[in-house]
């Protein structure tokens, strides 16, 4: 997932972009006392703005920075990504798999993502609704009706959230109000 931060300094959006953007910024106009969150989290951002921006921007993390292990040699089709590992089963289950076309693995992988992708749209929201909640309690936790905007928020009503929020500062309310957007968008499911 790209990185995407937005920096406040107090009720005011300095910036927002990629990290790399959000520091050259900063860096350029010399501002103290900054707030700096991740736009998918929701998180605080603990950046050292010490240096020269060439030192700060060689800080930042990378784009999917997660460090990878090599793998011993294992069976499977490692040049696919596919990693042989243990599965434990009834043995109805194994039986069930095993008369699927394909057989056993093409079942389970085609199992697992019909899963995925039925649980994308609810694991979506919940992301937006955390991320939100974590930047409403940073930078708005003490603005009126902010617990009633928080209800509003996990109990997915839109209108009301947004009725919640319009007496906040502008740009703390337009960045609770984008991180919230998906928290409100109705699955499939809730559709039917």
């Amino acid at each position: 997932m790209k990185l995407g931060w937005t920096a406040f300094q107090g009720d005011k959006r300095i910036t927002g972009g990629s990290p790399a953007e959000v520091v050259t910024v900063l860096k350029a106009r010399h501002v103290s006392g900054v707030l700096i969150f991740d736009d998918v989290t929701g998180r605080l951002v603990d950046l050292d703005l010490r240096g020269d921006l060439e030192e700060c921007l060689a800080r930042l993390p990378k784009d999917n920075e997660d460090p990878v292990e090599p793998a011993e040699r294992r069976p499977g089709r490692p040049k696919l990504g596919v990693v042989a590992r243990e599965v434990t089963l009834l043995p109805r289950h194994w039986e069930w798999l095993n008369r699927q076309p394909g057989g056993a693995s093409v079942a389970l992988r085609k199992l697992v993502e019909a899963a995925r992708a039925a649980g994308d749209a609810d694991s979506r929201k919940r992301q937006a609704q955390e991320a939100a909640d974590r930047f409403m309690q940073a930078l708005a936790g003490d603005q009126p009706g902010y617990e009633e905007a928080a209800r509003a928020l996990y109990a997915g009503q839109a209108d009301r959230f947004e009725g919640l929020t319009a007496a906040w500062p502008k740009d703390i309310r337009d960045h609770a109000i984008r991180l919230a957007k998906g928290a409100f968008e109705t699955s499939d499911t809730e559709r039917k």
